[in-house]
């Protein structure tokens, strides 16, 4: 996890909303600048439990393993299902992942300059039902005491293309999946990148990017001048 004045970056969005060509653009506008990136993945690195949790999952609801693709669609079953049982697991499993992002968050970390999370837990919230006052409670008060990132991008992606690129859930849950990270950006205040082209999306992206580490660079360079010290990275960021 970060230390010092790494910043920390994610990306959210509904499944087929392009969050793994966004994050390679950042890493290779990143290392153009001489800034270097490490990369975490929320189900791999941050989710407690996550392969028995898959198992748990597979076993119960019965829904296919993998990634869905155009040439081979899958029917998955986890985070559509909604039972109130269901539900009140998830919460509790919820506080678990955040916990934990908060342990490492205070553990020492990497030396990188930026810290790039693939999806947050943002994204197991978008799971719960937002027009819900008592969610919303859970939300905020869980968000409390969970590391902000610096920009929290959330990709919209229009449900129909996005199924498209993963047949994985069926679409009307796409589609409502969709509204509910538009509510959650709303409530948490999120980057909305809206749903454009690929490199407009990347432009928008990296724009917010650019804006939060020049906003860095005049950072340093003040503190530098204050103590006569050489701002380090002030030729990195234009």
């Amino acid at each position: 996890m970060p230390s010092g004045n790494a910043k920390i970056v994610s990306f959210s969005g509904i499944d087929g909303a392009g969050k793994s060509t966004q994050i390679e653009a950042l890493r290779v506008y990143l290392q153009e600048l001489g800034l270097s990136s490490k990369l975490y993945t929320f189900w791999d690195d941050v989710v407690v439990l996550s392969r028995f949790r898959e198992r748990v999952s597979l076993s119960v609801f019965k829904g296919d393993r993998g990634v869905g693709s155009p040439d081979r669609p899958i029917v998955r079953r986890d985070k559509n299902v909604s039972s109130w049982y269901v539900t009140a697991f998830r919460l509790f499993l919820y506080m678990m992942d955040a916990c934990h992002l908060c342990m490492m968050a205070t553990a020492p970390g990497s030396e990188a300059d930026v810290v790039i999370f693939d999806r947050y837990i943002y994204d197991e919230l978008s799971n719960l039902q937002l027009k819900s006052r008592l969610a919303r409670f859970y939300i905020r008060a869980l968000l409390k005491f969970t590391p902000d990132p610096e920009i929290a991008f959330l990709l919209d992606a229009e449900p129909e293309a996005a199924y498209v690129r993963k047949p994985e859930y069926p679409l009307e849950f796409v589609r409502d999946n969709r509204e509910n990270y538009l509510r959650l950006a709303r409530l948490v205040g999120m980057t909305v990148v809206p749903a454009l082209p690929i490199e407009e999306a990347k432009a928008h992206m990296l724009a917010s990017v650019s804006k939060l580490l020049s906003g860095s660079s005049k950072q340093v360079q003040a503190e530098g001048n204050h103590s006569g010290a050489e701002d380090p990275i002030k030729s990195t960021i234009v």
